[in-house]
């Protein structure tokens, strides 16, 4: 330990060029900034054995989850993807604002047309005044659940972080495994107009441990020495669950969500949906044994179909007795809303923050699932949703319907007939939202279909109300915002009111992905000064199949800072 700075820079060197999952010592002062990395992705098919089970799966360089990129704030990004597989791909790089580069954010007809079979695409981008733990994930069909990674922004060089300096820092993953191929999982729950069959394992770094068939060896362990304290950067690559997750008799301190620094909350277990990022800071203060690191479901809808069986990981201390056995950690019954609002209601930025107090442009934006009619001629097969109906998910009633193009490239082009510009920004009809439907209360449960884009002019100064419904059922519903992040000033329980709810203006966290409370609502505000199309989902890939999504188009400004650049010659074509 004693040269630790000279071989941190060797070893984040190496981590930089070939994008290897280490673990990592930290030291007071960064490597040089302002630099490019670059990295070469392979989309490739890898056989893997899990679960007593052999099959073949989408991966990065034949990883599993994928390699971890690693950057300084303000460095440039260059990724070459080379699509080596018979399946479409794109590459989100989930948390990046991808500040005047639309055009490399990923998402499958909104930004690009995918990277099709033998075909390359490079992106390109800059971590502009962004820092912390982000990820990386394929954006075209459910491919995510396969193909996924870190990205981790460190600080400048000399900048510290705001707390001290933990002995290391490890990166944990959280995952879902099915033994069905993922792709064919969702074309089956596509035709069957149902829910998607359970994931059949949740994993950690992949690893589901020894809970499931055949993996008391396929196990995530963390080494760890008595009085140390550890930075441990959660990401939640999940595909259609959220998850509680907990050290057995260690507490965790939140010290960053979303990659923006917190002020310092303690607390027994945190809840992850998919899209969301946390670092906790963790001292190994126990007596030396092992301890079970655990991932657990958190499931707010009712009737609904879930895994109840938790991934296990292990924080072992050196000097542990070999093989003994782990002590099991406490995590909340599977429909503990009270210990998720205690987790953010635990949340506040670093520092005091410049929230608008004016508004330009005020949203009011309801979220939830829908049943269709059936119109099927085979409905035993095609209509597998409630009372025989076909699900869907809208947003302000209106089921988002993917283009066939690009909706980046038709905007910047001027192409004609792949959306409209009138997505609403109010509810087509106000009523109980929470405990009623949008048509003739309770029978009536459809959406309107359709690609609508609501459009902001450059520079306005956005609040966005997200209310959940109880059409079908209320669930808290991780919501993502692409290109953006957000001041979350407020949320509760019930119908969103303005006369009652309580708004914090002065150190609301600043996120991308925020879970909109079951049964409630959320605020979030923030300026559009990024100009391009930027999709707007909710983060379980189920929900975004459904439809619960839409697209913002914010305007170009005035002069070369506020204007979309023009696309990349290599930019994918349908």
């Amino acid at each position: 330990m004693a040269n630790l700075p000279t071989s941190f820079t060797i070893v984040l060197s190496f981590l930089f060029i070939y994008g290897y999952n280490y673990n990592v010592h930290v030291m007071a002062q960064w490597p040089s900034g302002g630099s490019t990395r670059f990295y070469d992705f392979k989309v490739q098919t890898k056989r893997v054995t899990k679960l007593c089970s052999t099959k073949d799966m989408v991966t990065i360089n034949g990883k599993f989850p994928g390699p971890s990129v690693y950057a300084q704030e303000d460095d440039r990004i260059i990724v070459n993807v080379t699509n080596e597989t018979p399946f479409n791909i794109t590459i989100h790089w989930h948390g990046v604002r991808q500040k005047l580069s639309c055009w490399f954010d990923g998402p499958s007809y909104i930004t690009q047309c995918p990277i099709q079979a033998g075909q390359s695409f490079t992106y390109e981008f800059t971590m502009v005044k962004q820092k912390g733990t982000f990820f990386w994930h394929a954006h075209v069909s459910w491919l995510r659940a396969t193909v996924y990674g870190a990205l981790i922004v460190y600080p400048k060089a000399g900048v510290p972080y705001p707390f001290k300096a933990p002995y290391e820092e490890h990166t944990l993953i959280l995952g879902e495994y099915w033994l069905q191929d993922v792709v064919q999982l969702e074309r089956a729950t596509a035709a069957s107009g149902g829910p998607p069959t359970p994931t059949n394992a949740y994993t950690i770094n992949g690893h589901p441990g020894p809970n499931y068939n055949c993996s008391n060896n396929d196990v995530y362990q963390i080494d760890v020495v008595s009085g140390k304290t550890y930075l441990l950067r959660l990401i939640h690559a999940g595909l259609n669950m959220e998850n509680f997750f907990a050290i057995a008799n260690h507490r965790l301190t939140i010290v960053e969500a979303d990659a923006e620094y917190t002020k310092p909350f303690t607390t027994d277990r945190v809840m992850l949906g998919p899209g969301q990022t946390m670092s906790v800071l963790v001292t190994a203060e126990q007596s030396p044994g092992k301890y079970s690191m655990a991932m657990g479901p958190y499931m707010s809808a009712k009737g609904v179909k879930f895994q109840n069986i938790s991934s296990i990981a292990y924080f072992q201390y050196s000097g542990a007795v070999p093989n003994s056995l782990s002590l099991p950690a406490k995590l909340p019954c599977f429909n503990d809303n009270l210990a998720v609002k205690t987790v953010m209601d635990g949340l506040r930025s670093l520092n005091p923050v410049n929230v608008s107090r004016q508004i330009d442009t005020d949203l009011f934006v309801t979220i939830g699932l829908n049943v269709q009619k059936c119109h099927s001629k085979t409905p035993k097969q095609n209509c597998q949703g409630l009372n025989n109906g076909v699900m869907a998910a809208s947003m302000n009633n209106i089921s988002f319907v993917k283009p066939k193009i690009s909706l980046l490239e038709a905007y910047y082009k001027k192409i004609n007939g792949s959306f409209t510009e009138d997505f609403p920004g109010v509810p087509l009809k106000f009523y109980d939202f929470v405990n009623g439907a949008p048509n003739n209360v309770p029978n009536n449960t459809q959406a309107l279909n359709g690609t609508k884009a609501l459009v902001l002019e450059y520079g306005a100064r956005v609040q966005l109300i997200m209310q959940d419904t109880g059409t079908v059922t209320t669930e808290n519903h991780p919501i993502h915002l692409h290109g953006y992040s957000f001041y979350v000033v407020g949320y509760g329980t019930g119908n969103y009111n303005p006369k009652t709810a309580n708004f914090n203006l002065v150190d609301p966290p600043y996120m991308n992905t925020i879970g909109v409370p079951v049964g409630g609502w959320a605020a979030i505000r923030f300026v559009a000064d990024n100009p391009g199309v930027w999709f707007m989902h909710c983060h379980l890939d189920v929900h975004q199949s459904w439809g619960l999504g839409t697209v913002l188009v914010v305007k170009n400004g005035k002069g070369d800072p506020e204007i979309l650049p023009h696309p990349p010659a290599d930019l994918p074509q349908c």
